[in-house]
């Protein structure tokens, strides 16, 4: 979909506000404004039998006035000369989007159609319930603007205004399906995860089922088991930014703040292609529980808050959690996917010291990645920051990496548990911290 398809739509606008502009002036309306108008009006009525008008009326309950109404917020976007004729139009107004009085006169509505048209532009109303005007209209004479969603769904234009919002980070994305090593159900279910995104239109418009929001997925497991990273493979394999939510930032301790945060959070990522993942989630879910005291009660509030927004948000959501029993067990029904990330087993846990010690590094021929996953349990991220931890120490020496790096870059990693650790746990290369021989 482009803007150049909906081209009636915005001549439609310029030959209406050439009438209303003559009719101010006192002026008779050429005859040929008049016939062209009626052409146009015409094209415009086909034009909304077809997509996207056709799908999204349908959807969302879009009637003739709500139609109108998103096209005149939309026209200066992509014709800014009737941002300009709004202005003249406006006298006073700054603004280059109509405002509801305007449009009321554009249209020249009775009084039967202007309270038909106000009833459009209340809260509850089809067309601000949709998201494709930006916020509510405080007012007659308060400017109307196209919500991001309203440009990405009905222009296909991706939004170019950044998501401004505290503990909202984009995260860098380089991982790819290879670098994924985990089991075969769970990536057939991160693609299944994919398939909601690719294949919504299809499924919602073309097949009319109805879909309120989402994808959500919850992503489960222990620390290190990839989460995260497979977040970052599905953007990737959508072609999208990865929105790294941090809920600590967002969430404030004083009221009303972190709901604020969620408004703007939501606000700026609708219609956008981006994929928002909000990482240990379970920090805030672990607060909805027993109300003792007030601030218990609206900690409870901003739990249903983010969770009503993550549902009606349009796009896909990932939570990932450590301990999904602080997930309210209410809530598990309305993910589309949730997808376990067990422990690597030994061969997997061989696949990743091959897949993370770097690849063109000299390496000791005594270096058996398989004996490595067979002999600690370690988990993906441990093994990756080891496997690094041995390539900087060998580095360092100007030496292959050998079984004296990887055995210290281990007991490195056992370390960061707390507490003094004794070699011990290396089991049979605890002798290589003080450089003994091959076990």
């Amino acid at each position: 979909m482009n803007a150049a398809t909906l081209a009636p739509e915005w001549e439609r606008i310029d030959l209406l506000g050439a009438c209303l502009s003559a009719w101010r002036g006192g002026a008779d309306i050429p005859g040929q404004i008049t016939e062209r108008l009626e052409r146009v009006q015409q094209d415009v009525a086909a034009l909304r039998q077809r997509e996207p008008w056709h799908a999204l009326s349908s959807h969302y309950g879009l009637d003739t006035i709500d139609q109108d109404i998103l096209a005149c917020s939309l026209a200066p976007e992509v014709e800014p000369r009737l941002g300009w004729m709004y202005q003249e139009l406006q006298q006073g107004l700054a603004s280059p989007y109509p405002t509801p009085a305007l449009i009321r006169e554009l249209f020249v509505l009775g009084a039967a159609d202007s309270q038909r048209f106000h009833q459009r532009l209340t809260p509850g109303a089809p067309l601000l319930r949709s998201g494709m005007v930006q916020g509510e209209p405080a007012g007659l004479f308060q400017p109307l603007q196209p919500s991001p969603r309203a440009r990405q769904q009905l222009l296909g234009w991706p939004s170019m205004e950044p998501i401004g919002t505290p503990g909202a980070l984009e995260v860098a994305c380089n991982a790819r399906w290879p670098d994924l090593v985990l089991p075969e159900h769970c990536l057939r279910q991160l693609r299944e995860f994919i398939l909601w995104v690719t294949h919504r239109r299809q499924v919602e418009q073309q097949w009319g089922a109805r879909i309120d929001g989402g994808p959500v997925a919850l992503f489960s497991g222990p620390s290190g088991t990839g989460k995260t990273l497979a977040s970052e493979v599905v953007a990737n394999a959508l072609g999208w930014p990865l929105l790294r939510v941090d809920l600590g930032l967002l969430v404030s301790k004083y009221i009303g703040e972190t709901e604020k945060n969620l408004n703007a959070l939501f606000d700026g990522a609708a219609g956008r292609q981006v994929v928002l993942l909000f990482d240990e989630a379970d920090a805030l879910f672990a607060k909805r529980g027993e109300v003792k005291e007030a601030r218990d009660r609206y900690a409870n509030m901003e739990v249903s808050h983010l969770l009503s927004r993550i549902e009606r948000h349009n796009g896909p959501c990932i939570l990932t959690t450590n301990l999904r029993k602080h997930i309210d067990a209410a809530f598990t029904r309305r993910f589309q996917m949730i997808i376990e990330f067990p422990r690597a087993e030994a061969e997997a846990r061989a696949q990743m010291w091959e897949l993370h010690i770097p690849p063109r590094a000299p390496r000791q021929a005594e270096v058996d990645t398989r004996l490595l996953g067979a002999e600690f349990n370690l988990s993906g991220g441990q093994i990756r920051n080891a496997a690094l931890h041995a390539a900087f120490l060998a580095a360092g020496e100007g030496r292959a990496i050998g079984l004296a790096h990887i055995a210290s870059a281990v007991h490195t990693e056992f370390s960061k548990k707390g507490g003094e650790q004794s070699a011990s746990g290396l089991g049979r290369f605890a002798q290589y911290l003080n450089g003994g021989v091959t076990p």
